[in-house]
């Protein structure tokens, strides 16, 4: 590969950059309203708004420019280190982002190290293994059980059992070492078991091909071949390795907010939930930033691994070495279904909006199983309405991500901008929907919408190269068959099946990121029974009422293991759907 090539995932980010930045850069057009109104508004929710005063706010904002004119001025002022005045507080936006990028930045670290600690237990058994020369077809089902639970809830019930239970660490704040522990676990965990499973797969797989036993054969040290077999692996996994740092970067907004970590991501949803559009510009436009930026790192370090002689190479990923599901790993699915189900049912013969105010964080009783939450309603009854809610929600959702995917993934050259959207958490196209239409139900389904559908586009594109570079694809065109019978006639029918599993099963993991959204105020509104809503109306009750917080962080770490257990148990797949 040359050099040029080279440079084309650099171009691609780059343009990826220019795009989100003119994206940001528009914000106050785009949401609809006039930004003289909301900067009054912001400043002053009582005050009369006057024709003189949205006057004088335009001339000393600049806002007669223009949309285009105020982007470059935007634009300029970046360049001379200016991010804009806070509608809010009418100071300066740079400093307070620079001090909230440092504690980002600190708590990333935090969690980067616990990751790759995590990932390295996870995968120690298999490079034992490797250094042996043997290869046990281990499921990697504990790695997978680390990614169940998202951040936010994990650290929910860390918070629980180790701030209010066992006073091991502060609940709130950001005072000190001690403040960054559990965070630092609540991101660390699922990104380590992220990790840990995709480099179990790679050792797995490269420890399994002839190579290892030659070096064997001749004499090879067990530190060799061990190191042999992780170089082998790595390069193929280090672009996921970007992926969760972007991961990282949207946990970070959950986790921020939810233990009180004045960082950039709590200054970018505080200032999307009081529309103050220059701090939540320069909020967004740091995490897009740090996010390509890990990507470019991690590009430049699996062109350093690969060495001189295949950095301009394709190099084939290890052959996938096929593991079957024990008979425990079978019966998970079911066992979590079966009690989600039941939560569920149980909570539809109750009334989600009946209040009684002698019940207010009320104790888990016979009467109410779950307790009751600060305004004396049943939480089981709300944890029924919300999963219904819920699913519905992430099924249509899920049903127009699969039509969208399906339809862009059959246009050429869609690679770019599905390696943009890929960039971008649900977290992060929260904000920005929140920002444009409000936060909601709508905003909330259509942030997720707009990220869920790149995975399955990214899907179909792979199955039809390798579709239409069959025999058979082949020989129709030699007998004369346009592109268009072929398409419908052997390509669509070969393709939709795997896409359509592909996107059933990406149903939890939509319902998990609508709740995400749900606790940080971006979805659904109060009273609406919801489950992220749940989890963050209850929180500032944490230490009164831990069983209020509990019930909804139990049902979501169901869900979240439900997703993990279907996906990891499901039927073997076809070369087709390798792909993956």
């Amino acid at each position: 590969m040359s050099t040029a090539k080279l440079a084309v995932p650099m171009v691609s980010r780059a343009g990826a950059l220019a795009a989100m930045i003119a994206l940001v850069g528009l914000l106050p057009w785009l949401s609809g309203r006039d930004p003289a109104w909301s900067v009054l508004r912001a400043q002053s929710a009582e005050g009369e708004v006057s024709p003189e005063a949205l006057a004088a706010v335009r001339e000393r904002l600049g806002l007669d420019a223009g949309p285009l004119g105020l982007l470059g001025q935007w634009l300029a002022g970046l360049v001379s280190g200016d991010a804009g005045t806070s509608w809010v507080s009418g100071k300066p936006v740079l400093p307070g982002l620079l001090g909230g990028l440092g504690v980002s930045l600190t708590l990333m670290g935090g969690a980067i190290a616990v990751a790759l600690v995590v990932a390295a237990m996870l995968a120690a058994r298999v490079l034992a293994d490797a250094s042996h020369g043997e290869v046990r077809h281990r499921s990697g089902a504990s790695a997978a059980m680390f990614t169940a639970v998202p951040e936010f809830v994990l650290g929910s019930g860390l918070m629980v059992v180790f701030a209010v239970w066992l006073r091991w660490a502060p609940p709130y704040g950001w005072a000190g070492p001690e403040n960054l522990v559990l965070p630092a676990v609540a991101m660390g965990v699922p990104a380590g078991g992220l990790l840990g499973r995709l480099l179990h797969d790679g050792l797995q797989s490269a420890a399994a091909e002839p190579w290892t036993r030659t070096w064997l054969v001749l004499g090879g040290g067990r530190a060799t071949i061990a190191m042999g077999v992780l170089r082998r692996a790595l390069p193929a996994l280090l672009p996921q390795l970007a992926l969760v740092v972007v991961g990282l970067l949207g946990g970070a907004v959950a986790v921020e907010e939810l233990f009180a970590i004045p960082g950039v991501g709590r200054l970018a949803l505080g200032a999307a939930l009081s529309q103050d559009l220059p701090t939540l510009q320069a909020a967004l436009l740091a995490l897009l930033v740090l996010g390509v930026l890990a990507g470019t790192a991690v590009g430049l370090a699996q062109v350093l691994l690969l060495g001189p002689a295949l950095r301009g190479a394709s190099v084939p990923a290890a052959a996938e070495v096929r593991t079957e599901p024990g008979r425990w790993g079978r019966a998970l699915p079911v066992m979590l279904g079966g009690a989600l189900l039941i939560v569920t049912v149980a909570g539809l013969l109750r009334d989600p909006t009946a209040v009684d105010t002698s019940l207010r964080l009320a104790a888990p009783s016979w009467a109410h199983p779950f307790g009751a939450d600060a305004l004396g309603r049943d939480v089981l009854a709300r944890l029924g309405h919300g999963a219904v809610r819920t699913v519905l929600v992430a099924a249509a959702i899920t049903a127009v991500s699969f039509a969208v995917g399906l339809v862009l993934g059959l246009l050429p050259g869609i690679s770019g901008p599905v390696e943009v959207i890929n960039a971008v958490p649900p977290v992060v196209a929260g904000l920005l929907t929140a920002a444009l239409l409000g936060p909601g139900v709508l905003g909330a389904a259509v942030a997720v919408a707009a990220v869920a559908w790149a995975p399955l586009a990214a899907h179909t594109a792979a199955l039809v190269r390798e579709e239409l570079a069959t025999t058979y694809i082949r020989a129709s065109r030699t007998s004369g068959a346009g592109s268009g019978w072929i398409m419908r006639k052997h390509v669509l029918p070969a393709v939709i099946p795997p896409v359509a599993r592909h996107a059933l099963l990406r149903l939890p993991g939509v319902a998990l990121h609508l709740s995400s959204l749900g606790f940080l105020g971006l979805g659904a509104q109060p009273p609406t029974p919801e489950w992220g809503l749940l989890l963050s109306e209850s929180m500032p009750y944490v230490e009164r009422a831990p069983w209020a917080v509990l019930s909804p962080t139990l049902a979501l770490a169901l869900l979240g293991g439900f997703a993990i257990a279907v996906s990891a148990t499901r039927a073997p797949r076809t070369g087709r759907e390798s792909v993956a």
